[in-house]
């Protein structure tokens, strides 16, 4: 591709609202727009906060036993996000979208709960301190699929093609904590004893 030829490409790609940020050359999408994040080897494409020591075993990852996140290089704003997850008894993690990279429980973006049996009485698929979901669809010990839809101002969560809400951003809303904009996807490690694993990482880059 010649230099003006790619210089358009990229000014479509804007223009048309689904240019991501951090995107490799390599990170093609499939013939229904997903996009990998995540290999199945190793951690490319992904950083992780505070020294957790996170791990890839048998094309999954793990989740390390203290407070860490795993952060997406890649920045997106609208997308349909897809996520396999599997909770060992007692354990808690989430699913983190629009946020930044930064040490601690981060403080920018939105987070799906990941918790069947954990003591937060808040449970999976619940958008953390927004909407509360007091029981959960799925159990310990079972795969299940989270779709995240994230389209200007509203979030629609889904568990295994169950619809459980859609939540609609308030005219107002100020501040970078809880506002939709755009950011990293990252994974919780919540605590020592939280065991929690995740495959099928996959992306849908959506126009505005």
């Amino acid at each position: 591709m010649t230099k003006s030829r790619f210089s358009m490409a990229l000014l479509a790609l804007v223009l048309s609202g689904t240019a991501t940020f951090g995107l490799r050359a390599d990170d093609q999408p499939d013939a229904d727009g997903w996009i990998s994040l995540f290999n199945g080897k190793d951690l490319t494409g992904w950083k992780i906060s505070d020294g957790g020591e996170w791990k890839v075993v048998e094309g999954e990852i793990v989740t390390p036993p203290k407070v860490s996140h795993l952060f997406t290089d890649k920045e997106f704003k609208n997308f349909e996000y897809k996520v396999d997850a599997k909770t060992e008894p007692g354990s808690n993690s989430g699913l983190y979208f629009h946020t930044k990279f930064e040490g601690g429980f981060p403080k920018t973006g939105f987070e799906v709960q990941v918790n069947q049996t954990h003591g937060d009485p808040v449970k999976s698929g619940s958008l953390y301190n927004l909407v509360k979901l007091y029981s959960s669809p799925v159990k310990d010990g079972e795969w299940y699929t989270y779709h995240i839809i994230v389209k200007g101002k509203t979030i629609q969560v889904f568990i295994n093609d169950k619809k459980l809400y859609e939540y609609v951003e308030l005219p107002g809303v100020t501040g970078v904590t809880n506002k939709l904009n755009q950011g990293s996807f990252a994974i919780q490690a919540h605590d020592p004893k939280s065991v929690v694993h995740y495959k099928n990482i996959k992306v849908k880059p959506l126009p505005e």
